[in-house]
């Protein structure tokens, strides 16, 4: 089956297959010498309520989180999304990962390096992986994203968007997807009401137990 005739799934990764707020807290905690917990779990999309104009705001804290902690490379993955990832691509599904990661200037080659390998020890299937902020410029059936700007303006330019649930997005409209089970339903669901078929496997992908190496320390 070629690509023109699957069903082209674009995922986002950061508050999607990766936990970013987690992986964001470590940082800022390690920043500021406290733990982690000290800061609140119900957060907006700017961090507001963590108050980082100490450590220089947000822009200045996300660098030295991609550059000095390594933040992509350590990120914690979200519960589920490799498994389901996997059983969507062996349906036939076109895993296309899109990320705006490179927004922090002359640090590219670490972004997409440590992107790259967090993907690898995860174990996360994907065919493509495109790293732009204008996402609708992208084509794809359906997209999983958790920004509220970017959900309103794909849909503004007409796509399919499953909302990963998160405390910042709560004011958009479904679908939504709370665990990455809820995900996998609702793409199935799209790809059965559309009438696109699906195969037993896209080719290139590896099978079985090994394509769970990274994560199962192998």
């Amino acid at each position: 089956m070629s690509k023109e005739r699957s069903f082209v799934l674009g995922v986002d990764l950061d508050g999607v297959c990766g936990d970013y707020t987690a992986a964001f807290a470590n940082v800022v905690a390690a920043e500021r010498n406290v733990d982690a917990s000290t800061l609140p779990s119900q957060r907006g999309w700017d961090f507001a309520e963590w108050g980082l104009e100490d450590l220089g705001g947000f822009d200045a804290v996300h660098r030295l989180a991609v550059m000095d902690h390594r933040m992509f490379r350590s990120m914690p993955v979200m519960p589920g999304a490799p498994e389901s990832l996997w059983r969507l691509s062996d349906a036939g599904v076109w895993i296309r990962i899109i990320t705006h990661r490179l927004w922090v200037n002359w640090g590219h080659a670490v972004a997409v390096s440590d992107t790259v390998e967090w993907l690898d020890q995860h174990a996360i299937p994907y065919r493509d992986i495109c790293f732009l902020g204008r996402k609708p410029e992208v084509e794809a059936d359906c997209y999983v994203d958790d920004s509220p700007d970017m959900v309103e303006g794909l849909r503004q330019a007409g796509n399919t968007v499953v909302v990963f649930d998160a405390p910042y997005n709560r004011h958009l409209e479904g679908p939504r997807a709370e665990t990455w089970t809820d995900v996998e339903q609702a793409v199935t669901s799209l790809v059965a009401e559309r009438g696109i078929p699906l195969q037993a496997a896209l080719p290139g992908l590896d099978d079985g137990p090994h394509r769970f190496r990274g994560r199962l320390g192998g």
